[in-house]
């Protein structure tokens, strides 16, 4: 695996046990010595630290860097105060999905954080179309997510965003912090940007909290995946548009039709019709019955009719129990729903799902 990046936390994750594999053109720990599922549980009951450097971190900056990224996303960008972060989404003509990220308002500086995967090509997309762009290469970023995630941070710092989708540059004994209060698991969390050159103390310190542990991708994975949260790629892609993968929430009032600056952005008929009308297939929770996970690329059936796919899927470590998710015909997407999956060669029930799996247990 030479040939794979390493993050500033590499030597760490190796000390720690991690079990090391290439992802996005990244060595990363998919488990440490405990295995996903205790990971997964450690982190829903008390605090789990992610390294999650391999994310693509971006600055904007200019008076215009607002306006500028708001027309590549039907997210109101203008209007987010400074403090505060939101989730956006790159779509392209035919309005999908070209990738999901995170935007914070520092005040002089708009962050952007991308996926690792599409981090070359979004970072081409932005400077495409926006003048000062940044891309930051001399940073970690170190998530900390579960419900005693707040007391394994205030161990190591004092001051840090107080409620969701706050943020907050905070100097410390680590060097210049950028902290937003979001994650990737449905729990309370943060995540924090630190000088790479202070990433390894910074993460040891938080590590001596007895509450927190190292978590790898695999339970990262499951968690996110419990939380009805999307990964780009796989339950979304440039083939699904925000509408089709439920992602309606995400789209400010301000650029849907009707608001202040409606449309403009990339895909913006397609997704105004698909509001209007409805679209043909919409991403929802499946239910198999059983205890085998029914995973990516699964063919659901209702009857002999095809009904749509799974995206992901995994065994709950929560609910005890295999759950998934998927696109499915709007006319089958109410929960409840009886379908069939194909699985190897051999059909088996499922039904559909409310998402999340599990409720949400952000900090508002």
């Amino acid at each position: 695996m030479s040939d794979l990046n390493r993050t500033p936390l590499f030597a760490l994750n190796a000390e720690l046990g991690g079990k090391m594999v290439g992802f996005a053109g990244w060595e990363m720990p998919v488990q440490f010595a405990p295995g996903v599922m205790k990971e997964h549980l450690h982190c829903r009951a008390a605090c789990g630290l992610f390294d999650v450097s391999h994310m693509g971190q971006v600055l904007l900056h200019g008076a215009g860097a607002a306006e500028a990224l708001e027309a590549l996303v039907p997210v109101d960008i203008i209007g987010l105060k400074p403090g505060r972060q939101r989730y956006a989404l790159f779509t392209n003509d035919e309005g999908g999905i070209l990738d999901d990220l995170m935007v914070a308002n520092y005040g002089d500086r708009l962050m952007v954080v991308v996926n690792a995967a599409n981090a070359e090509a979004d970072i081409a997309h932005l400077k495409r179309h926006i003048e000062g762009v940044e891309v930051v290469e001399n940073r970690a970023l170190i998530a900390l997510q579960g419900p005693k995630a707040e007391a394994v941070l205030a161990s190591a710092i004092e001051d840090f965003p107080a409620r969701f989708m706050d943020i907050a540059e905070v100097e410390s004994a680590f060097g210049d912090l950028w902290i937003s209060r979001s994650g990737y698991t449905g729990e309370d969390g943060f995540e924090v940007s630190v000088p790479a050159n202070r990433a390894e103390d910074f993460a040891r310190k938080l590590l001596a909290h007895e509450a927190c542990e190292p978590i790898g991708l695999g339970a990262r994975d499951s968690l996110r995946l419990e939380a009805g949260l999307c990964l780009h790629g796989q339950d979304i892609d440039a083939t699904t548009t925000p509408v089709e993968a439920a992602l309606t929430w995400a789209l400010s009032k301000a650029r849907k039709p009707g608001g202040a600056r409606a449309g403009g952005y990339p895909g913006a008929a397609v997704i105004e019709a698909q509001l209007a009308d409805g679209p043909a297939r919409l991403r929802v929770g499946l239910a198999p019955e059983g205890r085998a996970p029914m995973r990516a690329g699964v063919e659901l059936f209702s009857g002999d009719d095809p009904a749509g796919t799974i995206t992901s899927g995994a065994f709950s470590p929560c609910l005890e129990r295999p759950i998934s998710m998927g696109y499915v015909s709007a006319a089958l997407a109410s929960p409840g729903t009886a379908l069939e999956a194909e699985l190897r060669g051999r059909r088996q029930p499922l039904q559909t799902a409310t998402l999340p799996f599990i409720p949400a247990n952000f900090k508002r």
